[in-house]
């Protein structure tokens, strides 16, 4: 296998350091999260109540934010525990994905500003799908010849857990456009059945486990 074949060689970079970029784009797209909760200055209590009661709609979108980018971080670095060296491929996945993670607090304000509107929840959602759709695809790599080389530990199982951890995130924020066009409203409860999705399969695993020690 020719040197040039994986990262280190091929952009002067190693997994090491890739990660450490995905972890510092991360943090800045959260603290940018953080920035838009705030109230105008020079309120009196009267108007102070009412402005609070505003922010609440900010703190929503930004927990709502805030949990979906810790599951594509936790994910992330999940995916990057099973490979050995990063190849050309991943590194432009990587980026691909940190130019959209960087974006977010972009989509995340309209949601907190006109949540109300289908273009603001539409267009939360495609950026949420998006994202999980390139990390879904970088899992998918794993499980196809010529991706990178993998840890021994990377057994099928893990892969397939990680696969479908992925892709669960990517088609409920995808599928909760067209549903969205017809009611913002439903498409923010639509989102909520990525709770029931992600945890069923820990609960069936949990099932057999107790039935096989038993």
């Amino acid at each position: 296998m020719p040197r040039d074949a994986y990262g280190s060689d091929a952009y002067g970079i190693g997994k090491d350091r890739l990660l450490a970029f995905a972890d510092a784009v991360t943090a800045i797209a959260i603290t940018l999260l953080a920035l838009e909760i705030r109230v105008p200055e020079g309120l009196s209590a009267g108007q102070l109540g009412h402005a609070l009661g505003e922010v609440l709609v900010k703190v929503y979108a930004y927990l709502l934010s805030f949990t979906v980018v810790g599951l594509l971080w936790l994910a992330h670095h999940r995916l990057f525990s099973l490979i050995v060296e990063i190849d050309r491929a991943t590194v432009r996945l990587e980026l691909a994905l940190l130019a959209v993670i960087a974006a977010l607090p972009f989509p995340t304000r309209l949601l907190s500003e006109y949540g109300e509107t289908a273009q603001a929840t539409a267009g939360y959602a495609a950026a949420i799908a998006l994202t999980a759709a390139l990390l879904t695809v970088m899992t998918l790599r794993l499980r196809a010849g010529g991706g990178p080389p993998l840890v021994p530990e990377a057994s099928p199982g893990r892969v397939a857990r990680l696969l479908y951890a992925n892709a669960t995130l990517a088609v409920v924020f995808a599928t909760s456009i067209p549903v969205a066009v017809a009611s913002p409203t439903a498409a923010k409860f639509w989102w909520g059945l990525l709770v029931p999705l992600r945890v069923l399969p820990r609960w069936v695993r949990r099932q057999r486990r107790r039935r096989g020690a038993a």
